[in-house]
């Protein structure tokens, strides 16, 4: 995969996930082999007043290349966070307008920009003059299934100089619901001449291999799919070298991700936030697993560190007499 003049192993994307693609969980992937991953979404006024939990958010310290995606609705405040983006050095700048959540959209944020295709243009083409890097922007389909309009964004995107875009291929009016169109980002491939990321029911490692196949998309943006399963990362890397997949971990295994997840997440936030975060990371990890209903009502009253893992290491001890 080629983004304008960066050149990546493979064409495996981390999609950015409010709550989730945190600093810790990004360089997880990236050890998994993802070649591009992505911040979580950060308000562009948050940035420009300097709050310090949007900075920490903004951290792109980790090895590889990074995007920090940035979310907002007017040309002055993105502008002014670009120039502070600029400074932190990401790789690439991304702009969002796939978010549906309720909070961003009342501030016409995130997938409400789908009804303001001039809008969208003029916000673009004023992040790409003010960016050192190539900006990229996350799309929708559109508002509604009456109202899909992600064609015409993207060649007004495509205009104002932005080097990727990424579709995830569903309304907003869907949220995360039914199916992804896979079509609709087959069909953006065609119609644009600058690199295509598809993204939306990418579950397993054949279907990110489907999805690209049936699309002919430059990119595979993995999101939802890769929580708790941060292995999904390592057998789509896997399978496009033509190589075969390694065994589903072991709980053995999963449970020493836990633990390394959970050792890295209190070096960077404290034990406090850290213990509190690794709660519904934990249940995502053990889904699927025998009894993990039960050890999940566990891990969420552990207040520290020795807790948690004395919780989970009696679970793989124990767990056909586990309750």
């Amino acid at each position: 995969m080629e983004i304008a003049n960066l050149k990546f192993p493979n064409p495996v994307v981390l999609a950015p996930m409010a709550g989730v693609t945190d600093l810790v969980f990004r360089k997880l992937c990236k050890k998994m082999g993802a070649a591009l991953t992505t911040t979580e979404m950060i308000s562009a006024k948050g940035l420009y007043y300097t709050n310090q939990q949007t900075l920490k958010i903004a951290d792109v310290s980790e090895e590889g290349k990074t995007s920090i995606q940035l979310f907002g609705g007017d040309v002055e405040s993105l502008v002014r966070a670009v120039h502070i983006v600029n400074e932190i050095g990401p790789d690439l700048i991304d702009f969002n307008m796939g978010c549906p959540a309720t909070k961003i959209i009342k501030n016409k944020e995130g997938s409400a920009l789908m009804t303001e295709p001039q809008k969208v243009e003029e916000i673009l083409r004023a992040m790409v003059k003010e960016a050192t890097v190539p900006v990229t922007v996350k799309i929708r389909l559109g508002w509604d299934d009456q109202n899909k309009n992600y064609l015409e964004v993207a060649k007004r995107a495509e205009q104002a100089g932005v080097a990727a875009i990424a579709l995830h291929a569903r309304t907003r009016q869907q949220f995360y619901s039914g199916e992804a169109d896979w079509q609709a980002i087959a069909q953006l491939k065609r119609e644009i001449k600058i690199p295509v990321i598809g993204n939306g029911d990418i579950w397993s490692a054949q279907d990110a291999i489907d999805m690209m196949e049936q699309t002919k998309c430059d990119g595979l943006m993995i999101g939802r799919g890769v929580m708790g399963n941060p292995w999904l990362v390592r057998d789509l890397v896997t399978l496009l070298a033509g190589e075969k997949l390694e065994e589903k971990p072991s709980l053995e295994e999963i449970i020493g991700t836990i633990t390394e997840h959970l050792d890295d997440l209190i070096e960077y936030k404290g034990e406090y936030i850290a213990i509190r975060e690794m709660r519904k990371h934990a249940a995502w990890y053990l889904k699927g697993q025998p009894k993990a209903s039960q050890v999940r009502v566990l891990l969420n009253t552990a207040e520290t560190k020795s807790q948690m893992e004395e919780i989970l290491w009696a679970y793989l001890d124990n767990q056909n007499t586990f309750h």
